[in-house]
């Protein structure tokens, strides 16, 4: 017997008829579980902010480009204003010890309160590094604004940076480069709310015909 027996096919004109949070849970897992970080980015006015993030997209190694979804404006204005101002931003994996803050990071908090001090995660600098760090973090990278495309379809916009630096423990990286995530405690988001952890299976070698 096929083990896909019971599967049953979902339209989406009957999608869109769900309720708007079970809808948007129900398609959010659909694309799978997915690297979860902290945007630090800071304001005009000095004011830092903290997103959460789960889009996070490796774009190339040479130059090294990173790119996240960045949701419409009225829904999350704070890090994309700050990033065009600034010009600057940092990424900060998030790791099961400060879950429920990072959590709270997606709570939608007035621009002139710093969401470092709300959620009580630790604000960090680095020397000539404008955007601010989560400490906490165990693999943080800074990153340079390249380009803003907005994606007018659903008014969402693509931010692509330039990694300038990173941040991490040098017991994670293998002989070849690799980084083993699961050592350093890197989480996964699926939906709207879970998280999980990420647990190596194998590592297989180059796929030639």
């Amino acid at each position: 017997m096929s083990p896909y027996i019971s599967m049953r096919q979902f339209l989406i004109e009957e999608i869109k008829t769900w309720e708007r949070f079970y809808r948007a849970n129900f398609i959010n897992c659909l694309t799978g579980f997915k690297p979860v970080s902290l945007v630090g980015s800071i304001s005009n006015a000095g004011v830092p902010n903290l997103s959460v993030v789960s889009s996070i997209v490796h774009l190339g190694a040479d130059p090294a480009l990173i790119g996240y979804i960045n949701r419409p404006i009225a829904a999350a204005p704070d890090t994309i204003t700050n990033i065009e101002h600034t010009k600057c931003y940092t990424i900060n994996h998030i790791n099961e010890t400060f879950l429920q803050q990072a959590h709270q990071c997606s709570a939608k908090y007035l621009p002139e309160v710093n969401e470092f001090e709300a959620t009580k995660l630790t604000e960090w600098y680095e020397d000539g590094i404008v955007a601010p760090f989560v400490k906490e973090a165990l693999v943080r990278y800074e990153m340079e604004l390249v380009e803003i495309s907005p994606i007018h379809y659903n008014n969402t916009f693509f931010v692509i940076g330039q990694l300038k630096s990173v941040f991490l423990e040098e017991s994670i990286i293998a002989l070849d480069g690799f980084l083993d995530l699961s050592v350093a405690g890197s989480i996964v988001s699926i939906g709207l709310d879970g998280y999980a952890k990420a647990e190596m299976i194998a590592r297989l070698p180059y796929a030639k015909p």
